[in-house]
Formats: C-alpha cells, sequence, structure tokens
C-alpha cells in the first residue's frame, strides 16, 4: 500500500484577494519550498512535482484545496486550484475559494488578513533517496531527497508539523494526573512504547552524528518486548490514520513512525466525561 504524507511550510500567501490584484475568493501561495531541510529531514528537491502537474492537467480535473489536510470532511475541501507551476522558490498555486459556504468565506478572510500564513499539502513519494551531506563544522548528516511526487492536495494550515511536539506535549499535560478510563491502558503503553522508541532512535542518531558512537544506527528497540514479557503489539494498536501519515524522518522511517503512533495514539485517547 502506498503511503500518503503531508508537509507544512510557513509564510506561504503570497496574495489573496482583490487588493492584491486577485479575484475575490482568490489566493496565491507557496505549498512547497524547494531546498530547504524540513523537522524531518526531508528536502523537496526541484522538478519534484514535473510531472504531476502534468497528469493533473491531462486528467482535466482541479487540484483539491482543503483546509489543514481535512479530507474526511466535505466542508473542508474549500476550492479548487486555478493555476500551479513550479518556481525557483518551490510549488506556487493560485486557488478559487468557494465563497458561498461558511467555512470557505472564513479560511479567505484569515488568509487575507494574514491570521493564517501556512501551507501544506498531501502527497505519495514516487522518487526518494537519503543522500548524506557535510555541514559546514565538517559533520555527516542524513537528509531524504523528495525527487518526484504525486500531488493529492494542497491548502492552507494553520500549524505545521514541525509545532506537533508541542501540541503533543500540551495533551499529554492536559491527561497528566487524570483518572482515565481503564480501557485507555493498552493505548497508554503502547503510546509509551513509542515514545521511548523515538527516543532511542534520536539519542543514536545523536552519537552517531557527534561521533562519540559512530556505528550507533537505527531504532534500537525496533523489535523489543515490554515489560510484561509480552511480544511488542504497538502495531496492533495502531490508530488510523486517514492517509495523513508522513513517510520519512531525518532520524529514520522506523523513528518518524513511532512519533506519527504516539501522537495518534495520544490525540485519540478518551478522558472522563467524553
Amino acid at each position: 500500500m502506498t503511503k500518503m504524507g503531508t508537509k507544512d511550510f510557513r509564510a506561504a500567501v503570497k496574495a489573496a484577494g482583490k487588493d492584491d490584484g486577485l479575484g475575490d475568493g482568490q489566493v496565491k501561495m507557496v505549498v512547497s519550498v524547494f531546498g530547504n531541510v524540513d523537522s524531518h529531514g526531508d528536502i523537496v528537491m526541484p522538478g519534484a512535482f514535473a510531472d504531476t502537474l502534468k497528469a493533473w492537467k491531462a486528467s482535466g480535473d482541479p487540484i483539491p484545496f482543503i483546509w489543514s489536510h481535512q479530507w474526511g470532511d466535505p466542508f473542508s475541501h474549500i476550492g479548487a486550484v486555478t493555476e500551479a507551476k513550479e518556481t525557483a522558490q518551490g510549488l506556487e498555486v493560485t486557488a478559487q475559494l468557494d465563497l458561498s459556504f461558511a467555512k470557505g468565506k472564513q479560511v479567505f478572510a484569515l488568509l487575507k488578513g494574514r491570521r493564517v500564513t501556512q501551507a501544506s499539502f498531501g502527497y505519495t513519494i514516487d522518487d526518494a533517496e537519503w543522500v548524506e551531506k557535510t555541514a559546514e563544522d565538517g559533520a555527516k548528516y542524513e537528509v531524504y531527497e523528495l525527487r518526484k511526487l504525486s500531488l493529492i492536495e494542497c491548502g492552507p494550515c494553520l500549524v505545521g508539523a514541525n509545532q506537533e511536539t508541542e501540541l503533543l506535549a500540551a495533551k499529554a499535560a492536559e491527561l497528566r494526573g487524570r483518572a482515565l478510563p481503564a480501557e485507555t491502558l493498552p493505548h497508554l503503553k503502547a503510546m509509551r512504547d513509542s515514545i521511548d522508541g523515538a527516543i532511542a532512535t534520536a539519542e543514536a542518531v545523536a552519537r552517531k552524528t557527534s561521533g562519540d558512537e559512530p556505528d550507533a544506527t537505527d531504532n534500537p528497540s525496533a523489535d523489543q518486548t515490554d515489560t510484561s514479557g509480552q511480544p511488542d503489539d504497538r502495531e496492533a494498536n495502531d490508530s488510523p490514520d486517514d492517509g495523513q501519515g508522513e513517510e520519512s524522518s531525518a532520524q529514520s522511517p522506523s523513528s518518524k513512525s513511532a512519533q506519527v503512533r504516539a501522537r495518534l495514539l495520544l490525540t485519540s485517547i478518551p478522558t472522563e466525561g467524553d
């Protein structure tokens, strides 16, 4: 099964509405930036969208313009892309928002008032490769070059992927000290194992980068058992990702999947009164 991912970028709104020379309800945004290593260690390469833009044009169908990757909500399909092109900066789109219903009208107001300034796109990977780079101080690091992508949708979003850690921490703080239903225990244990695996991988990569442990590589706890001695059941406790899981990581694919799994588990835990 092809894995679908999402990418979010800051400062993406270039123009919105009549004051910027566009039509009513029209916005121009950069939804992907070339050559920038993001918080997941991914870098979108120039030309990554060339084939998919040709395919969309040939199909005659408009590229969906969706609020914050909410694919399953028909009211979050707020418009359609009227023009898409690669520039030296990245993937630039012009979209027409549907102002005939409340959500499209509200999102346009947010964009025009620059209360929302980030953009995002959903994709699948057709061609990508891990590449070793050398930093200015001589340290070696790896990036995941996204060379050919199939575009699924794009649109504005309030919070980018690099803030997900903070959101996760806020949710954990909210749950701390609360009496949780007994049925959440398996989810909490699975979440703990996922977070432990992500931390272990991050520490291993940090040691490798610093030269303290050159042979440390991927997640050392990938095949571990939990403290009860039972087989690791993290996969069995996965929550559905609605097609919104990320594909790669600055650390490793196993680390990234652990982080995504932890976030999905934590946000899906019911609390008393829910």
